[in-house]
């Protein structure tokens, strides 16, 4: 927070105004003398003082030339800076900037809601990877501009921000825009979740307006596993709200899209989509697929003693390695999307030239000057190799997400996982396995559900299952990145969603 001096005067943005502390009593089992919670490194909060604090409150009161910094006594370590950034979507106004958390700087989009900002819910979005940046979401899937080339972005009729307020978030530090000094880093999904909830407390505490609005968190692809730690941090985060007599985050619900939940059933599932009709017609040989077939049982056993029952890291990765050897697919054919061949080379463009195009779009001055980068920041890339080795080495992927997922159900928060029919790397059979393996109260009556066709513009759009507060949902003819494929279907699927409409 600003620094108090001994005139009362303070610098930058009235943030705080002077006024006699009044101690919080806090419970010693959540914050220990030293004021951190030492199980889970949950931000301190060292005073509690409502006329200290002094929200910012209207977004348009915002400069597009400079930034305005946020803070906020619950969260001492943690800023936000942000301005108005006039691109992408003339209809609505935009934001950017930074989550500042000492030396680590977390870059962020936000959209108004083309419908109602101001009673719309608010939505946060995050790409995989680890280590891909959302820009790929913004800028080629669900934002409200697609980049076309370097020198050219067009209006996005069926962006997700049609009755949402977005946000889009370059996540972990040194991903995208985002970076950090000094050498620091995240190297995990549990430390990462930390500063995103703490982030969106600091928003609404601001924006008043937005207090109390149905919050969604959403993403795709290592987002599977991303999302549950980061709506799980954001709940577990409201106690410690409630208990500075603030208001909680009105946490409704999750979207995981071709989600990396469970890693141990993408193996099974990797088989079938290429050996069997369970999207397209085989794809691999017959003599590929027996292969496969016989060493299968023997890379789940693997990976089960190794990174389910306990977790050794050497085995474990060799579990890994194994495993993909066993379900490689032929050459040339896109993982993202197994009806199509790959474009460029995949560790470049992930098959999609378009990529390059979005990497070149933001690497141009003028489009960083809008957007109010930091000009420390060297090239952008839409995916950091260096931060999804990190992960990888770690392990990050192969711990129990799914638990996440069953507690959340278990308070209330809904759940959506939608797929792509045609993906191979997140495929369908892998997330349908994972929500019948869900250990929650509504387990019978989810697994008791079949599979029916959802409808879109009169013709079939793809299979669902749904029971309580637990939906899933396949699209045909999209593979991992469904907005991008399917652009108006998914629309549908989130407008749907949020509006509490069953498929």
């Amino acid at each position: 927070m600003l620094p108090l001096l001994a005139l009362c005067a303070f610098v930058a943005v009235p943030l705080v105004r002077c006024s006699t502390q009044e101690t919080l009593k806090i419970p010693s089992h959540l914050y220990p003398s030293d004021h951190t919670n030492t199980s889970s490194g949950s931000p301190e909060i060292l005073h509690h003082d409502t006329a200290l604090f002094m929200p910012f409150e209207n977004l348009n009161l915002l400069s597009t030339n400079d930034f305005t910094t946020l803070t906020h006594y619950i969260f001492p370590k943690h800023s936000v800076r942000i301005k108005k950034s006039d691109f992408c979507d003339g209809t609505v106004n935009a934001y950017t900037g930074y989550i500042d958390i000492e030396a680590r700087h977390l870059f962020f989009y936000f959209f108004e809601s083309r419908r109602n900002p101001d009673e719309d819910d608010v939505m946060l979005w995050t790409n995989g990877g680890p280590g891909c940046s959302s820009a790929v979401g913004l800028f080629m899937e669900l934002g409200p501009c697609r980049v076309e080339n370097v020198n050219k972005t067009t209006f996005n009729p069926y962006s997700w921000n049609d009755r949402a307020n977005i946000f889009f978030i370059d996540q972990p530090v040194g991903v995208g825009y985002s970076y950090a000094e000094y050498g620091e880093t995240v190297g995990n999904t549990e430390d990462a979740a930390k500063d995103i909830a703490a982030f969106m407390a600091i928003f609404f505490e601001h924006f008043t307006k937005f207090k109390g609005r149905s919050f969604h968190m959403a993403g795709e692809s290592y987002a599977g596993r991303y999302v549950p730690l980061f709506a799980a941090e954001v709940y577990d985060q409201n106690a410690r709200l409630v208990e500075a007599g603030l208001t909680p985050i009105n946490l409704t619900s999750m979207l995981l899209g071709n989600g990396l939940t469970e890693a141990g059933a993408r193996w099974r599932g990797g088989y079938e989509m290429q050996c069997t009709s369970a999207s397209l017609a085989p794809i691999n040989t017959i003599s590929n697929c027996v292969r496969m077939r016989q060493m299968l049982p023997r890379c789940e056993k693997m990976f089960k003693e190794s990174c389910s029952d306990i977790l050794d890291a050497i085995s474990c990765s060799a579990a890994i390695s194994f495993c993909w050897n066993v379900i490689e697919l032929p050459e040339g054919i896109n993982p993202y999307d197994l009806s199509k061949k790959c474009e460029g080379e995949l560790r470049e463009t992930l098959c999609y030239p378009i990529t390059k195009d979005i990497t070149n779009f933001l690497n141009r001055n003028d489009i960083r000057e809008i957007l109010g980068v930091d000009p420390t920041i060297g090239n952008f890339s839409s995916c950091n190799n260096e931060k999804n080795a990190q992960f990888n080495a770690n392990l990050d992927s192969v711990y129990p997400t799914p638990y996440y997922v069953t507690g959340l159900l278990e308070r209330g928060v809904k759940v959506l996982v939608y797929v792509g029919a045609n993906d191979f790397r997140c495929n369908w059979i892998s997330n349908e396995m994972m929500t019948l393996n869900l250990d929650w109260t509504g387990k019978e009556a989810f697994n008791s559900q079949p599979l029916k066709e959802w409808n879109f513009n009169g013709s079939a759009a793809g299979l669902t299952r749904s029971a309580g507060l637990l939906t899933f949902a396949t699209i045909y003819d999209a593979g991992h990145m469904v907005p991008y494929d399917k652009p108006e279907a998914s629309l549908e699927l989130v407008n749907k969603w949020l509006a509490g409409e069953s498929l």
